[in-house]
């Protein structure tokens, strides 16, 4: 078997609690829609909310796309400017679990590219690994990948990925704690590790390997 070459991780649940991203970072985001559309740089998503649903005032819409936790460009977008405030401020700190930082810089060491593959925008993935509790991470990684590639349970999504990296599928690692996340990948030839963190309650896949924190993912696979 090929080494592996590349690892692609997502966040939310594989490098970040969960609860991080539920308790913190989205009621941080919903306090400051109503002041975040009036800003002027949001201009241009306003008007791009405003035309997907019109005649919904636009609030509205980003309210209901929040309580379903949608996976709409716009709403991504107008989340990651309120959130660089934050970061910016002070108000908020990038949670990652305390195996993460460690191990990236491994890995690194190793020779591993990493990249990261979200459904947050690219700019609120730099804005986490940017400002975490364990210093900013953004350098250990060699590219950011959102939804712009397509959704996370679609096949072609991580074929468009291998192409950008310019890595094999067979080489590359894709690490997530979503099963259907995990299949697609696969059915596109990476390889794949579950997440399986105590804390967030997440259910052991029995069609992938699975790791407990990311130095048990470098034991698995040798990294």
């Amino acid at each position: 078997m090929l080494p592996v070459a590349a690892v692609v991780t997502d966040i939310e649940g594989t490098t970040t609690p969960i609860a991080f991203v539920r308790d913190t970072l989205f009621p941080y985001a919903r306090a400051r829609l109503e002041q975040a559309i009036a800003r002027p740089d949001a201009a241009g998503i306003v008007a791009e909310i405003a035309q997907m649903v019109p005649g919904v005032p636009v609030l509205d819409t980003l309210n209901h796309w929040m309580d379903d936790d949608a996976k709409v460009g716009p709403l991504k977008a107008l989340q990651g400017l309120i959130w660089d405030s934050g970061y910016a401020d002070g108000s908020i700190k990038g949670d990652i679990y305390p195996d993460v930082a460690p191990m990236l810089r491994r890995w690194v060491r190793g020779g591993i590219r990493l990249h990261v593959y979200s459904s947050g925008s690219v700019p609120a993935q730099k804005l986490l690994f940017g400002n975490t509790v364990d210093g900013d991470l953004t350098g250990l990684f060699q590219g950011f990948f959102d939804t712009r590639v397509g959704g996370k349970r679609e096949p072609e999504s991580y074929d468009r990925i291998c192409i950008g990296i310019n890595v094999p599928p067979a080489e590359v690692l894709f690490l997530s704690d979503i099963e259907a996340e995990l299949d697609a990948a696969a059915a596109a030839g990476l390889r794949t590790c579950q997440l399986v963190r105590p804390q967030d309650g997440t259910v052991a896949s029995d069609r992938h390997q699975v790791a407990v924190d990311f130095s048990e993912v470098g034991k698995i696979f040798s990294l």
